[in-house]
């Protein structure tokens, strides 16, 4: 196998955060007392914090006011009397209790541990991230964890993926590769830095931006073979 250092997006392509991300609002919206109906505010919760994480990542907003401002928003959106600052609070405490893998996860990672070293690249938050990676199984098989907190910046700026090629028992830019589900930030990230990518798109949606993957799957189970040929 031509690739020997493996990085890894974490939320979306190891770990299926949209499902951890609807078990912890539920979670933390009954914590706060609410009892009507949560799907339509979980709905609204996660345009708003799609957004936010888009600011973050052009460097608008910091990731503490973010943490607070999705749920601010949210609750005013809807006209909830509940405190953002507890929801943030018991949001980032429910994360780590509700972690889901992306089915094949373990399994690709367990192989490509035996053919190089593996490490994560995220824009998540430190602890978090940390605590979530400890509760899924996956540590066993990573080498190093690079978070945009710890670094300063966030994908895809180039800063990042310095950094994590930094944290790497050797980085050689011809054999590595980063697996991640979006374009604008892993895939657009590795052109930047000029490394391989591995598109994860699950969904089979097309492509019409600027990043160009060098592969592409639509299960993690494909990424063993396609790296081989």
């Amino acid at each position: 196998m031509r690739h020997q250092l493996f990085l890894f997006d974490l939320d979306d392509t190891l770990l299926d955060f949209r499902a951890s991300e609807q078990l912890s609002f539920v979670r933390t919206l009954s914590a706060l007392g609410y009892g009507d109906a949560i799907e339509p505010v979980f709905q609204d919760y996660q345009a708003i914090n799609v957004g936010l994480w888009r600011s973050f990542e052009l460097g608008l907003v910091d990731k503490d006011f973010l943490k607070v401002e999705r749920f601010r928003q949210t609750f005013a959106m809807h006209g909830l009397a509940l405190d953002p600052i507890a929801a943030s609070r018991l949001y980032l405490d429910a994360l780590p209790e509700t972690v889901v893998l992306v089915e094949g996860a373990l399994d690709v990672c367990a192989t490509l541990s035996q053919h190089g070293e593996i490490g994560i690249v995220t824009n998540g938050v430190e602890h978090i991230q940390q605590r979530r990676i400890a509760s899924s199984g996956l540590g066993a098989f990573l080498s190093f964890v690079a978070t945009s907190e710890a670094c300063g910046h966030a994908k895809p700026d180039v800063r990042i993926f310095d950094y994590a090629a930094g944290m790497a028992r050797a980085f050689v830019p011809e054999s590595t590769i980063i697996v991640g589900d979006r374009l604008d930030a892993d895939i657009l990230g590795a052109n930047r830095f000029g490394i391989d990518s591995c598109w994860f798109n699950p969904g089979r949606a097309p492509n019409g931006s600027e990043a160009r993957p060098t592969f592409e799957v639509a299960r993690l189970h494909d990424l063993v073979p396609a790296l081989a040929q």
